[in-house]
């Protein structure tokens, strides 16, 4: 490529923020390109598109899209994005943010938003660890894995994600990992489409943290496994798409339904006030 040749995503990323602050090996730059292609594919007016984060590693990607962003306080993504939909409902809102983020001090936001679905697109980066602040384990780290805070192995349960998300009220709920490209961008195309509280979660390698710990080997090599242990399951019951640590990987598509959504219920409010008057 000449340097007078444009790269096919230019539009979409804020050139002037880069290289990226992501370590060798990660999957954010994957998901990241994924999360651009589908939304080139969808046809959505970039005017009228916003995405929120959080912090963590995950939460830099609203500050390489050249999308309106907003990089929020710990935890508090999903409030700042339902009030971004409550104020302008036309504007189509994502929130790509990390398992820590979104589930341990951000989780009591995530249940409620799916319970009153809320028409959001909630993407979740899992790497089993809170990878930018040490490597500590968090809310996904799955039983026996190894970090900076279970040195000898965890022995909490950790989450399923996609099964808290169905149980909550999400009207879309699927699973991929990194290596995934195709259908994981065909997978937030679809969500971004689809009207309601929608969630993606990515099983993402984190190589300097969790797989160094844990002897996974490099980013390639978390890939690699990806790929020899992944299996699809689309439509089964999330109960049944649990994560072990060095297990089989469940990934599909599990939930796609349609039902009202919060704003779908608020009630006329100017008829009420008719109504009042007689």
């Amino acid at each position: 490529m000449s340097m007078n040749e444009i790269h096919p995503m230019d539009k979409l990323i804020r050139a002037d923020r880069m290289p990226h602050i992501w370590c060798s090996g990660c999957g954010l730059g994957t998901n990241f390109i994924c999360y651009l292609t589908a939304m080139e594919k969808s046809g959505l007016d970039l005017n009228k598109c916003v995405i929120v984060s959080g912090i963590g590693c995950t939460g830099r990607i609203p500050g390489y899209t050249n999308i309106d962003s907003f990089h929020t306080t710990h935890g508090r993504a999903i409030p700042f994005a339902l009030g971004l939909k409550l104020a302008n409902p036309e504007l189509t809102v994502t929130v790509f943010s990390g398992d820590g983020d979104l589930f341990a001090i951000g989780g009591n936001h995530f249940i409620h938003a799916a319970r009153r679905n809320v028409d959001i697109n909630i993407i979740c980066v899992n790497n089993f660890n809170y990878g930018m602040t040490g490597g500590q384990f968090g809310p996904t780290t799955p039983l026996d894995a190894k970090t900076t805070t279970s040195p000898y192995g965890n022995y909490e349960h950790p989450f399923n994600l996609v099964d808290l998300a169905a149980a909550s009220g999400a009207v879309y709920v699927a699973r991929w990992t990194s290596i995934h490209v195709r259908r994981l961008s065909k997978s937030i195309e679809e969500a971004l489409l689809k009207k309601g509280f929608t969630f993606i979660e990515i099983i993402s390698p984190c190589p300097t943290n969790y797989g160094r710990r844990n002897k996974l080997g490099d980013g390639l090599d978390e890939m690699k496994y990806y790929r020899e242990h992944s299996i699809i399951k689309h439509g089964i019951n999330p109960k049944e798409a649990d994560l072990s640590f060095n297990g089989e990987i469940v990934v599909g598509k599990f939930v796609d339904i349609d039902k009202p959504t919060f704003l779908d219920n608020q009630p006329d409010m100017s008829q009420m006030s008719v109504n009042n008057k007689k």
